[in-house]
């Protein structure tokens, strides 16, 4: 296992000594993605199959004190990111009550949630209110059969009352991701752009990656997003941008406009070079790469007692992990797990 450096910063936020995650390729660790759970209510076509019951036994899952634990070792570490995922995260009860935990942890200067935004209207104040202050918004489709086609048994109208909730609360920025999909809803890019903006919200759209075979099975789908900003180009006045933000988001603005449009292009342009996230799953797997099988399991270590020096030890020597780049190209069939199980 190649050997991991920790180095140490003159300056931080809120710490007097930050420490370093660096992975054997020079690459800085400074973001966790954090899968609350498996579970979702719905079953969108790229990501869990229809029917599947295979999902994590919940006293496998992390407690909420287990995860404060492991998120306080990795600020202690030098993240200061950390991105609620499932699953659906929602779903999870008492979600506000961990979002309380996290959000105190000194070096944790962003905290922020991916949701379908069903149940955003009913929980969207209490978790701005426990220190959530972003999300991202997963929304495929605004016309209504295409939206429940899509998701297996998803209601747009409640998505779109959770969308209102977050901006009456004040959660921001909103960032709607959007699986952009050849024959499946390439036809509402435009509409899509326009909504955005009429609600100040941002727009990014995300090529289908082969993870599990739900993923691979939508690979027919597959939109290369550079035809997507040459087509938008044709309708918007596009210019490069910058969002702030740990993720791999590629931004344009609107001219004259505060509406902002990112592409994630894990297939046509990969960012594997500048990759500064880690994943971790409801059942304390470690994952260091989206595209890869390798993890390291936490959850055993926790409750056998590990002491909090000792876990920042095996988080520090599970960054020999890291792969240099994914292989959802030269290797589309590697990863078996559904993205539900990963985390997004």
């Amino acid at each position: 296992m190649n050997p991991v450096i920790v180095k140490s910063m003159n300056s931080a936020p809120k710490t007097t000594t930050q420490r370093q995650l660096v992975d054997p390729f020079g690459r800085t660790v400074e973001y966790v993605r954090l899968s609350v759970t498996d579970k979702c209510n719905m079953r969108c076509f790229y990501c869990m199959p229809e029917g599947f019951k295979g999902f994590e036994v919940p006293e496998n899952w992390l407690t909420f004190d287990e995860i404060e634990r492991v998120i306080a070792a990795f600020t202690r570490l030098g993240v200061s990111r950390v991105r609620l995922t499932g699953g659906e995260p929602l779903v999870r009860k008492g979600l506000s009550d961990l979002i309380s935990k996290l959000s105190a942890l000194e070096g944790l200067d962003d905290l922020s949630l991916s949701t379908n935004a069903t149940l955003l209207s009913r929980y969207a104040e209490d978790i701005h209110r426990a220190g959530v202050d972003r999300i991202n918004v997963s929304l495929d489709s605004l016309r209504t059969d295409r939206f429940k086609e899509i998701t297996g048994n998803g209601k747009l109208d409640e998505v779109l009352e959770g969308l209102q909730a977050a901006k009456d609360v004040g959660l921001a920025p909103v960032k709607i991701n959007t699986v952009a999909m050849k024959g499946v809803n390439d036809d509402e890019f435009i509409d899509l752009v326009n909504y955005c903006g009429d609600m100040g919200f941002t727009l990014r759209f995300i090529e289908t990656m082969p993870v599990g075979s739900t993923g691979r099975n939508a690979s027919s789908n597959y939109l290369d997003l550079q035809q997507v900003i040459s087509t938008l180009s044709k309708e918007f006045d596009l210019i490069p941008g910058v969002m702030s933000g740990g993720g791999p988001a590629r931004y344009y603005k609107v001219r004259d406009n505060d509406l902002h449009i990112g592409f994630i292009t894990p297939i046509s342009q990969h960012f594997c070079e500048s990759c500064n996230r880690v994943r971790l799953s409801v059942d304390g797997s470690l994952y260091l790469c989206l595209g890869d099988e390798h993890k390291f399991e936490l959850r055993p270590l926790l409750r056998h007692g590990i002491s909090d020096q000792a876990l920042e030890e095996v988080i520090e020597e599970a960054m020999g992990l890291k792969p240099k780049k994914h292989e959802f190209n030269d290797n589309p069939d590697q990863v078996v797990r559904f993205m539900s199980m990963t985390g997004g």
